[in-house]
């Protein structure tokens, strides 16, 4: 049996194939060279411009590198445009001495890294060793999934448990490049997937939720400190351990989506052009107290409070609201966006949304849902 609930205690965990997670201050120049399968490795980076472009990060490892360098693709733009993915892909398959892809960067470049190992898998039969050195809290170096925009602006992608890259470089020396908002917001990007795994029903109890609750706590306390000292690498090394924690104890036997907030997310991010952590920002608190009035979600909900530095009131419905509105007030704390002014997104979407975030034209569902969605203009 691969359910979990907390009645009766019962499930199961699979891990990933994961096997090694470095963490540290120049993590990349002592760990890199020793993450490479073999001594003739060859290795070939997949990164977005503005890594490449306005930080020296990527030239270092090039340097690092040296003879096993084989190649750098850093066209890679947000949500993973399938057009890139499609060159990345074709300049990678002609040179059958690469083994290794390395992805330096947010979601989109390690999404990329693993649709570029999955589809030369499908025409040779071969998967490429991943090694990946995260910029953001996004945590896509955690899944076995790979999304990436179709052609019409829809997110699509493909799924594989040899999608999970083998070798995680949490390196605080290159995350301190990443500009803060957009760390900050794939900060809650980790939150939300701290709490929806936290509810999930077929996740584990041991290790996903007891993870998930230590994730959620130390991205409450740290995001904080973060946003006033945002060059500290302590900080930085620990917002890092929490992005894995929340997703990184996932293992193969999760079934179907995270949750309602990630549906949201993805019916909201690619079209119309936000940002996934922006899109969590919006969604995640109102999610969290919808999600109260479900006796099942909401006990898990409630497990959260403690670690939110609150008193557990003992009802798990006004419990799951607390941590609702604790959620939006951090996010507000942190300035980030807990609505969509900013964005072009028109009132006559909402339907457009709602349907595609809950597969529903109605029922009680779809009104829960477009009400939270409205609540957004």
């Amino acid at each position: 049996m691969t359910d979990s609930t907390n009645h009766p205690l019962s499930g199961l965990w699979q891990p990933t194939q994961l096997q090694k997670l470095y963490y540290g201050s120049k993590t990349v120049v002592t760990h890199l060279i020793e993450s490479l399968p073999n001594e003739k490795s060859k290795a070939f980076i997949i990164t977005g411009n503005s890594l490449a472009t306005k930080t020296p990060l990527v030239k270092q490892v090039e340097e690092l590198l040296s003879s096993r360098h084989a190649g750098t693709f850093s066209k890679i733009g947000e949500h993973a445009p399938v057009a890139q993915l499609d060159e990345a892909t074709e300049l990678v398959g002609k040179d059958s001495s690469i083994d290794t892809v390395i992805s330096i960067g947010g979601g989109s470049p390690i999404d990329s890294a693993k649709a570029i190992s999955y589809r030369l898998h499908e025409k040779n039969g071969r998967w490429l060793y991943h090694i990946t050195i995260p910029t953001t809290l996004s945590a896509g170096e955690c899944t076995m999934m790979a999304g990436f925009t179709e052609s019409n602006g829809v997110k699509t992608g493909v799924r594989g448990k040899e999608l999970v890259p083998h070798v995680v470089l949490y390196d605080s020396s290159f995350a301190v490049h990443t500009p803060q908002r957009l760390w900050m917001s794939t900060g809650m990007r980790a939150m939300d997937h701290a709490i929806e795994l936290l509810y999930h029903p077929t996740a584990s109890e041991m290790p996903a939720r007891w993870m998930v609750l230590q994730a959620a706590q130390s991205l409450y306390q740290n995001l904080q400190k973060y946003k006033e000292t945002p060059k500290d690498e302590d900080v930085i090394t620990k917002l890092q351990l929490a992005a894995f924690a929340s997703l990184g104890f996932l293992g193969t036997n999760i079934k179907g989506g995270l949750g309602l907030s990630h549906a949201l997310g993805y019916a909201l991010g690619s079209p119309y052009g936000i940002p996934h952590g922006i899109t969590s920002c919006l969604t995640l608190g109102h999610v969290v107290k919808l999600k109260a009035e479900d006796p099942a979600a909401a006990e898990q909900i409630a497990r959260l409070v403690p670690f939110l530095g609150e008193t557990t009131s003992g009802d798990d419905k006004k419990d799951g609201e607390l941590v609702g509105e604790k959620i939006l007030q951090l996010v507000k704390s942190l300035g980030l966006d807990q609505d969509l002014r900013n964005y072009k997104v028109g009132q006559d979407q909402i339907p457009v949304i709602v349907k595609r975030a809950t597969g529903q034209e109605e029922g009680d569902v779809y009104k829960k849902v477009e009400g939270l969605v409205k609540g957004l203009f």
